[in-house]
């Protein structure tokens, strides 16, 4: 078994921007950290296809991640919103026993310099976790106007500290990449969910996001010491931060001086959906617009 791998959870749509992601992982994979990805069963020809088959990466299905939990039902997944059952699957990746502890990498990742496996793991031998308050993005949407940010993340931090009964400050790695240990996933299993009889699947849902469920997980159980880092990746929410920060100045090239990767989130960076636009014209044009009257927002 490893002690470290990068993963991630795919699926059509994300198709080209998993090839992007790919593609950073074969040029920076310094340490040759193995790669696996997981789609639909049904998609492996697709993935093939874009990605091609040159032994870079490894592939395991959905379904295989889903049925190595034996208290949990075949088909569950369609059950469940696309992204809920995708936060699912990625934090049971764990049950396949690949590694102790894997990169949890989304398919909008991608990598823009060398990266080793001490980046992820201390000397120890345990994974730093990705953890910390949030304050500078919180107080950035805020003074552009955008409050709803701070009270969303907000509310799903007191739900899900709530549900462990933890007080204190609330705790934030919102978007990948993450390091999980299979040691805090077990240990969330074994003395949470067990003894309530539920699964990962009944708590996951869009008021406890799997990101905070982990945290409050080690926070709670101590599986493995705390070895706390800030985010590996520049990550730009919405157009509107990235116009804005791109103004101040901001590239690739600086980057690479605080940061492993960065993020373009695909719920606005939409230039790479595989297999063309899903919305209708003047849904795209009035999109377009929004972006426009955002951009000369940032001027300001």
């Amino acid at each position: 078994m490893n002690n470290i791998a990068l993963y991630c959870k795919s699926y059509r749509k994300d198709f080209l921007r998993l090839r992007r992601l790919l593609k950073s992982i074969e040029k920076y994979n310094a340490d040759k950290i193995s790669f696996y990805i997981s789609t639909p069963e049904n998609q492996y020809d697709e993935l093939v296809n874009v990605l091609g088959d040159v032994g870079s990466y490894q592939w395991v299905s959905d379904e295989s991640i889903i049925s190595s939990n034996p208290r949990v039902g075949a088909g569950i997944e369609k059950t469940r919103s696309g992204s809920q059952a995708q936060q699912t699957i990625k934090s049971e990746f764990w049950r396949l026993r690949l590694c102790e502890n894997y990169v949890c990498l989304d398919s909008d990742c991608q990598f823009i310099q060398s990266f080793y496996e001490s980046d992820f793991i201390a000397a120890d031998g345990n994974p730093y976790t990705v953890i910390y308050q949030n304050k500078e993005y919180f107080q950035l949407a805020i003074n552009r106007g955008h409050p709803r940010v701070f009270d969303e993340l907000s509310l799903e931090g007191n739900r899900v500290k709530a549900l462990f009964g933890r007080v204190g400050p609330n705790y934030y790695c919102p978007c990948p990449p993450f390091i999980w240990s299979a040691k805090v996933w077990k240990s969330m299993d074994e003395q949470f969910l067990i003894p309530r009889g539920l699964t990962l699947w009944d708590i996951n849902t869009a008021d406890h996001p799997e990101t905070l469920l982990y945290l409050e997980a080690l926070l709670n159980y101590h599986a493995i010491p705390l070895h706390p880092i800030e985010q590996l990746f520049r990550i730009y929410y919405y157009d509107w931060q990235y116009f804005l920060l791109r103004r101040n100045g901001e590239r690739i090239q600086k980057l690479a001086k605080n940061y492993l990767g960065v993020i373009y989130q695909s719920s606005w960076d939409l230039n790479m959906d595989h297999g063309g636009p899903s919305k209708s014209l003047p849904s795209r044009l009035l999109k377009k617009i929004k972006r426009i009257g955002r951009f000369v927002q940032s001027s300001f």
